[in-house]
């Protein structure tokens, strides 16, 4: 096998009111370089001894599976791991080594990568298509999952509407990000949510930015999360004060995202 490379976007997700629907390709990437080797080697850029663990590397552990999953037997491989998007930060960091392993793995096994494959693989580790779908499909995507099957769509997302994060130097995992979510949203919320979702799409369709500061609340995962992450109101804030057109958490958090 020659040496094949996958180059993968970092995501943000929600977007604000989007929670668990909206997501967005950024300009920031993951590279996974793959020889076939007898056994598994693992070089990681920087240096990181966790992802050398082929037991705990997720990008080793999903190209086994999809490897297997289309009838090749994994011997094992030599793999080059250039990690640029930062862990546990709500930028798909973990999407990015599941889609790069299922679009290697496509190529080894020399089968088509159907939506359907896709998402029965990439699923078992990670139940996110708004990670999992822009950082596939690039650009900015709306999905959500129905009784086992996935819809989406992609939109063509404005050049002039730039993303600007803010990455804090402390880690949130997703798990804690969701664990100080209620189970229960009262109705006046979820209205709330859905009249910004619905109004962000529009603005972003119609290139009237002047709404999405509005447009970027949130009322579902926000006002909790926010207590994981000092400093959250003081950034949004000064943000739209420097001109943002908008902000919100990106993904789970730790990161702010800004839309100028």
């Amino acid at each position: 096998m020659k040496k094949l490379r996958a180059v993968v976007p970092a995501t943000t997700a929600n977007l604000g009111a989007g929670f668990d629907t909206f997501g967005l390709a950024l300009s920031l990437y993951n590279e996974f370089e793959v020889e076939e080797y007898d056994g598994v080697v693992i070089e990681t850029v920087p240096e990181n001894p966790f992802l050398k663990d082929p037991e705990k590397n997720l990008f080793v552990q999903v190209l086994k599976f999809a490897c297997e999953r289309r009838g090749k037997t994994f011997h094992g491989a030599k793999v080059k791991q250039i990690t640029n998007v930062p862990v546990a930060r709500g930028l798909g960091s973990s999407a990015t080594a599941i889609v790069a392993a299922i679009l290697i793995s496509a190529t080894v096994s020399k089968t088509e990568l159907t939506d359907d494959l896709f998402f029965e693989i990439a699923y078992r580790f990670e139940p996110h298509p708004d990670n999992l779908i822009p950082a596939w499909k690039g650009g900015f995507v709306t999905a959500l999952v129905d009784r086992g099957k996935t819809y989406y769509q992609k939109i063509d997302f404005p050049d002039d509407l730039k993303a600007v994060v803010v990455i804090p130097d402390f880690e949130l995992s997703t798990e804690k990000a969701r664990s100080v979510l209620p189970e229960k949203i009262p109705l006046k919320d979820g209205i709330f949510n859905l009249q910004r979702a619905s109004l962000f799409l529009t603005a972003v369709l119609n290139r009237r930015y002047d709404l999405l500061r509005v447009a970027m609340e949130d009322k579902f995962h926000q006002p909790y999360r926010k207590k994981l992450i000092p400093g959250f109101d003081d950034v949004v804030s000064n943000a739209l004060k420097s001109g943002a057109l908008g902000a919100s958490l990106s993904g789970a958090g730790s990161t702010i995202l800004a839309l100028a």
